[in-house]
């Protein structure tokens, strides 16, 4: 049986239209075979002060890790950051004795204001949202986990209510699903 924490990293959760829709897809798509937790990071940590010990149970209880967010100035929320700095401790994550996470999965859910078509070398932006993402593919590495290829929400600020809804029943569907495509380190 494979279990899901979905980590969510939104500061203004309650402002949100598209990563709200996306966290209560995630709330419906667990199953008695499957079971999935959605986590609101800001909400259980508004002043910054993770609980490690919690943090790390949730992780070693589960298979795959989600962390849904919206990219902010081509990066994560401050939150999901300091969480990173926090949890991920050297000896329990990493190093010749660290390998609570190894062999566990990790999708990256992201959502951007632009376009999809904005993240390219030839545009303004200069960058894939694979080349963004970079930083968290590097960790998964570091810490062993297999790094599925991230679900984006592209488009957000101007997503039709129909291409959300589709949006919503992809993301639902891709947590659901057992078999998701691997990013490969360079790939």
């Amino acid at each position: 049986m494979t279990t899901t924490a979905v980590l969510l990293f939104h500061p203004h959760l309650d402002a949100s239209r598209v990563n709200a829709r996306l966290a209560q897809a995630a709330r419906s798509a667990g199953t008695p075979e499957r079971p999935l937790e959605v986590r609101d990071m800001y909400g259980l940590y508004p002043d910054f002060r993770i609980d490690v010990a919690a943090e790390q149970a949730v992780l070693e209880a589960c298979d795959r890790i989600v962390l849904q967010f919206p990219m902010y100035w081509y990066s994560s929320p401050a939150l999901l950051k300091q969480w990173e700095d926090d949890v991920l401790l050297y000896g329990w994550a990493y190093g010749s004795t660290g390998k609570a996470l190894a062999g566990k999965e990790l999708l990256v859910a992201v959502s951007t204001g632009g376009p999809g078509e904005a993240y390219s070398h030839e545009s303004s932006y200069g960058y894939t949202l694979t080349e963004l993402l970079r930083p968290l593919q590097a960790t998964a590495n570091m810490v062993q986990m297999t790094y599925l290829e991230p679900f984006t929400t592209t488009g957000t600020l101007t997503i039709t209510d129909e291409a959300l809804a589709q949006q919503v029943e992809d993301y639902a569907a891709t947590l659901s699903s057992e078999d998701l495509p691997v990013l490969e380190p360079h790939g």
